[in-house]
């Protein structure tokens, strides 16, 4: 082994290992010698607390960039990674309460995220409109990952300093941090809310950016926005009913209203992505924040499943050079016949215009995301 490596204790950097998720670095035994190799998995918890109580070690410098395997990952590696770095920014978000180390994980689980969103935006599009199989019992956290990808998107769409789409992007993940668990029980409620209920939801913005102060948060404007993402500019919202709200936070509340849209709950059905935009659109004609979500996203964006006017029906895999004309996936025939592989279609060549959104209950092909991504590529 190389005599330069300078090591640390695994046990500093817990927010970093994810059980039955690929490590991104390697580990060492407390003797130097190599214990575990980068991408392999810990496959348990026990396996895990087994690791730091033996002293296990990581090289520093495979720590000092985060983000370096996403900038050099081939494209057909993306989704893995994906899979791989949200579930360690949930890990962090389910662990967050008034724990002083919550800053420093949430700092080093954010670089992956913002470079994987670079190297491809409409693979992060993908991921807000993908649902999965456990999508009601993980809603509160996964709701909250996917306003933060919309977050940047849009402000970096509008042309914001990096710091200030970051800065919303961190706002949307942790906006609901007081209230993860309850949103998972409303998510699978079909009843309406109790009193209790009622109250724990318009307390939460206060409750969540408290939480964030005792957890070492002290960005002022983080905070705020954090406090008044359920605010509206007419009064209408809550905690305050306040009419000046920050950039951040009118950002931030757009970004969770769309997202809401999108994902289905106990007592109803996710709305499809055509729908949603229009509704955004219609409910808020001319302001630049939702003209920039719906530029972004697209009628149709990647993740939604939809019907060609030829009968075939498919997955959109990237957008296209309008709003109404991405690149889809086709997955099975005009019969309805099942494809043994996707064919690509381009949705503004005459007689493959898009005929309406379906829903992806309609669609199970089984076919791999790395296959999808490189069938997007061409």
């Amino acid at each position: 082994m190389p005599s330069n490596l300078q090591f640390s204790p695994l046990s500093q950097f817990k927010h970093r290992v994810a059980i039955a998720a690929s490590l991104p670095f390697n580990v060492y035994d407390a003797d130097r010698t190599l214990l575990l190799a980068r991408g392999q998995l810990v496959e348990n918890y026990e396996q895990m607390c087994l690791l730091f109580e033996r002293g296990a070690l990581v090289d520093i410098a495979e720590l000092a960039d985060p983000a370096a395997e996403a900038r050099r990952a081939k494209p057909h590696e993306l989704p893995g990674l994906w899979n791989r770095n949200l579930h360690q920014l949930g890990e962090t978000l389910r662990h967050a309460a008034g724990d002083e180390g919550f800053v420093n994980a949430l700092d080093a689980a954010t670089p992956t995220v913002l470079t994987l969103i670079e190297r491809d935006r409409d693979l992060a599009i993908f991921q807000v409109l993908r649902q999965e199989g456990n999508a009601m019992a993980q809603y509160g956290i996964t709701r909250s990952m996917h306003a933060a990808i919309t977050a940047l998107l849009v402000a970096q769409r509008l042309g914001w300093a990096a710091d200030d789409a970051q800065r919303a992007f961190k706002a949307a993940l942790t906006m609901n941090i007081s209230m993860l668990e309850l949103q998972g029980e409303l998510a699978r409620q079909s009843t309406p809310l109790s009193d209790e209920q009622r109250d724990a939801v318009r307390a939460h913005p206060d409750f969540s950016r408290l939480m964030l102060e005792l957890s070492g948060v002290t960005d002022p404007e983080w905070l705020r926005a954090v406090a008044e993402h359920h605010e509206a500019p007419d009064g209408s919202g809550y905690p305050g009913g306040l009419r000046q709200i920050s950039d951040t936070a009118d950002l931030v509340r757009r970004a969770d209203i769309y997202t809401a849209k999108l994902s289905p709950r106990g007592s109803r059905q996710a709305m499809a992505a055509d729908v949603a935009g229009r509704q955004m659109f219609m409910q808020d004609p001319g302001h630049p924040m939702t003209a920039a979500l719906v530029k972004e996203f697209g009628v149709y964006p990647p993740g939604c499943y939809v019907r060609l006017e030829s009968g075939e029906c498919g997955l959109v895999v990237r957008r296209g050079p309008t709003v109404t004309t991405p690149v889809v996936a086709v997955m099975s025939s005009p019969a309805g016949n099942k494809l043994s592989q996707p064919i690509r279609r381009d949705t503004s060549v005459k007689g493959h215009a898009i005929q309406s959104v379906i829903s992806g209950q309609m669609m199970q092909s089984g076919i791999s995301p790395e296959m999808l991504v490189m069938l997007a590529a061409g």
